[in-house]
């Protein structure tokens, strides 16, 4: 997406349709800036971006995931999508929320992180396989639910689900990180093997 324009116009409150006000309303109450990042593509459909808004506060406010493990999960989404804007937006919540700078590099790079915690390992195993297999083996789908238990387990599926939505939503809009800041992701292409 460097040097690619956004496909989408960006949209100003003046110009925000009946529709499209309250969603932008409820945004700035929940999540954060209604008109930025995947938020400027999804209010194009403002009853469809209502839906996600409500499972974006579950995902926030109610999710039953460790904030750190939750957070973990999307950059993992996010790397495998070069989501450039949802790895700038989460980076920081991951931080905050504990997850170790290190780990945070390697999966950056492309890399499978080297000192991930036991319960990082078996969401990471989790996810990467549930994205790059679209399923999960017996093996990583016990260690998970061991863990997790059912809960948490379906919260974690359901979050990779919404998150890859949106990742598909910035790719598909060619939406990066604010102007001036980097690209914080290089392609696959240019990190060591997957």
């Amino acid at each position: 997406m460097a040097g690619m324009a956004p496909r989408f116009s960006r949209l100003t409150p003046e110009g925000l349709t009946e529709a499209q006000k309250p969603v932008v309303a409820r945004l700035a109450k929940s999540v954060r800036d209604g008109l930025g990042g995947p938020f400027d593509v999804m209010l194009r459909s403002p009853d469809m971006a209502n839906g996600m808004v409500e499972l974006f506060e579950y995902y926030r406010y109610r999710c039953k995931l460790t904030p750190r493990l939750r957070e973990f999960a999307i950059l993992i989404l996010a790397r495998e999508w070069t989501a450039q804007f949802e790895w700038f937006a989460h980076r920081p919540a991951a931080q905050k929320a504990g997850l170790a700078d290190a780990v945070i590099e390697d999966l950056r790079l492309g890399n499978r992180p080297a000192s991930m915690q036991p319960d990082e390992t078996i969401v990471y195993d989790f996810a990467v396989a549930l994205i790059r297999e679209h399923e999960v083996g017996d093996a990583i789908f016990a260690k998970a639910r061991d863990l997790l238990g059912d809960e948490q387990l379906v919260d974690l599926v359901t979050l990779l689900g919404e998150y890859m939505k949106v990742a598909l939503i910035l790719n598909t809009g060619r939406i990066g990180v604010p102007e001036g800041n980097d690209q914080p992701l290089p392609p696959f292409a240019q990190t060591s093997a997957r």
